[in-house]
């Protein structure tokens, strides 16, 4: 008798649960944020406005329609923390690390699970791995509002905590959300170009953020093995170019725009350029107008936003890894070769057919949303352009939060539009269509024939 090939039912595969879960944390948020004590005026906020605020905190986006400190309430303002806080690590790491603390064994499905939200190789990594990213997470987080209150207790008292507290782990988890609109309704970080505390805190805590529970368990283990993994190598080297490229790049082109850098003194337009970078990377704060810059220096944001961070990270981005993989790959073929090397290390085939999978995606998706949003939102009659429509789908996709001014124009469909892509790019574009399929494909090894097409 022939035996049939067992397919798993698709609600029970690790992807379809983490979407899912993220899912289920932005609904449980616009509940929240709905009800009449989550905002100052004790109104009920309309749904939708609710729910884009709950998936650009959960997604760790930034991009508002209302400014978080002047429209929500204190209890408001906690429900978005902790939007944040699940977001940037994740519902299921949370649930596999409460249980690992209280002893509870995980069963296999579970395992799976928490090894598919943290990158993890194998299931054996998985419980350090999950220690780990909480715990340094909150460790750092906790070092970060230290920092923080040295400069915000001195100026704002007893307040100064919570605003140090709300900073620090919006920036870990490069979600971009501050409650600093006591100083003026969407101001950000525009007030603090000549505080290196404030700045260089930030800058610091956004990185380390973007860079992976992956690298973090390297890093932590380089005195004992006295090397670091390719994937560690790469992240960390692109990430140092990347922010050093986006500085320099930003500091020439916005040098003498009186909107951005023209008006600031000679340190505090290094400190802008230098935040600005690190921001980009898909961390949402601000210290200049964005929607003053220049548009070629929209375009190096588009750029930076689109890359991203690293994989396993509270960032977004198609990940820096991807990148570094197409470029590799694009420079072997060119040299002859079939398969992709990096640092004398051969990249498996399916990591390629993976990076060439997400970027193809991610630039449907961007311009698909575009196209949307443009003829929507009607931006030509409202002093906006196309790039300014490309900017800010690409910071909603990468889940940076930057935006050049087009949120605040949009509409119900724009808005809709807004959130879906927010939603993917959390989560992933890949993993969102797997999670969609109505089936899992088996996993023996299909017989296919060959077939020719020229290029």
């Amino acid at each position: 008798m022939k035996k049939e090939t067992v397919r798993p039912r698709p609600a029970s595969t690790p992807t379809r649960m983490i979407v899912v879960s993220f899912a289920a944390i932005i609904l449980a948020g616009t509940f929240l944020l709905m009800l009449p004590f989550s905002s100052r005026s004790g109104s009920v906020t309309p749904l939708w406005n609710a729910l884009f605020t709950a998936t650009s905190a959960t997604c760790v986006t930034g991009l508002v329609v209302y400014d978080t400190y002047t429209y929500f309430s204190p209890f408001g303002q906690a429900v978005i923390l902790c939007l944040i806080q699940l977001g940037g690590l994740g519902l299921v790491t949370f649930t596999a690390f409460f249980n690992l603390i209280v002893g509870r064994k995980l069963g296999l499905r579970d395992m799976q699970l928490a090894s598919e939200s943290i990158s993890a190789d194998t299931m054996a990594e998985m419980p350090r791995r999950i220690r780990l990213a909480v715990l340094a997470s909150l460790l750092v987080e906790t070092a970060g509002a230290a920092l923080l209150c040295t400069v915000f207790i001195p100026k704002y008292g007893k307040s100064g905590l919570a605003i140090s507290l709300f900073l620090a782990v919006s920036a870990f988890c490069n979600a971009g959300f501050d409650i600093l609109g006591r100083e003026g309704p969407f101001s950000s970080l525009s007030g603090y170009n000549g505080s290196p505390v404030v700045l260089f805190t930030l800058m610091l805590l956004i990185v380390v953020g973007g860079l992976g529970f992956a690298v973090w368990q390297d890093l932590l283990e380089w005195p004992r093995t006295r090397r670091l993994q390719l994937h560690t190598r790469i992240v960390l080297k692109i990430t140092a170019f990347l922010i050093v490229f986006g500085a320099v790049t930003f500091l020439f082109l916005e040098w003498g725009n009186p909107r951005t850098l023209g008006s600031l003194p000679f340190f505090e337009r290094l400190n802008a350029s230098l935040f600005q970078s690190v921001s980009f990377r898909t961390a949402g704060f601000n210290s200049v107008d964005t929607g003053g810059m220049r548009e070629i220096t929209k375009v190096l944001g588009i750029l930076l936003m689109f890359i991203g961070a690293a994989p396993g990270s509270t960032g977004g981005g198609i990940k820096v890894t991807a990148v570094a993989v197409l470029l590799c790959t694009v420079f072997c073929v060119a040299r002859g070769r079939e398969d992709t090397v990096i640092y004398g290390r051969r990249v498996p085939k399916s990591v390629v057919y993976k990076a060439m999978a997400v970027t193809t995606m991610g630039f449907f998706i961007v311009a698909l949303t575009s196209l949307v949003i443009h003829g929507a939102a009607r931006i030509d009659d409202r002093g906006l352009t196309g790039i300014d429509v490309i900017f800010e789908t690409v910071s909603a996709f990468s889940t940076a939060g930057l935006s050049s001014g087009v949120t605040a124009v949009a509409n119900l469909p724009s808005k809709v539009i807004l959130i879906l892509t927010m939603f993917i790019g959390r989560v992933g574009p890949v993993a969102f269509v797997l999670s969609m399929a109505m089936r899992t494909p088996p996993k023996r090894r299909e017989v296919i024939p060959d077939g020719k097409i020229y290029l």
